[in-house]
């Protein structure tokens, strides 16, 4: 795991909260559908001033842990903050040294085995130890870049 310094960002895009724990019950599971939402052709289409043509995750407002409650946003980024379309936020990543890992492969899949290691990572005690402020998932063609505040 390589710690790299990630640049700052502003995400602008749909937002849950959620646990680990209702992630693994497909009856509770909120992230599913905010995937489904994000990834609609077009989702975001109407938000003036992308970067790119990438799906961003940001993962904050972590309660505690792995364990605890922590807020997704998925979207896109930009270069200003614009009107906001209707049910969307907007959301500043700031820079600062993360863990730099990559998921490729058929997804979700290898995502989500890149978040099994991160958390064996955490629970073992490893170095650098995580931050749990502001985490970022970049999904690009090539699968998806992973960046854990430390």
């Amino acid at each position: 795991m390589d710690v790299i310094e990630r640049p700052e960002l502003t995400v602008v895009g749909l937002v849950v909260r959620t646990t680990n724990a209702d992630e693994m019950d497909p009856a509770r599971a909120r992230l599913p559908l905010l995937w489904q939402r994000a990834g609609a052709p077009g989702a975001f289409a109407h938000v003036p001033g992308r970067v790119d043509e990438n799906l961003y995750a940001v993962l904050i407002d972590y309660e505690s842990d792995h364990n605890g409650a922590y807020t997704q946003i998925v979207g896109t980024g930009v270069r200003t903050v614009p009107r906001l379309p209707e049910g969307m936020v907007a959301v500043r990543v700031p820079g600062g040294p993360a863990l730099k890992l990559e998921a490729r492969g058929p997804m979700p899949q290898a995502l989500v085995e890149m978040w099994q290691q991160v958390w064996k990572h955490t629970e073992s005690g490893g170095t650098p130890s995580r931050a749990f402020t502001t985490d970022l998932e970049v999904h690009h063609p090539g699968g998806v870049d992973l960046y854990i505040a430390v």
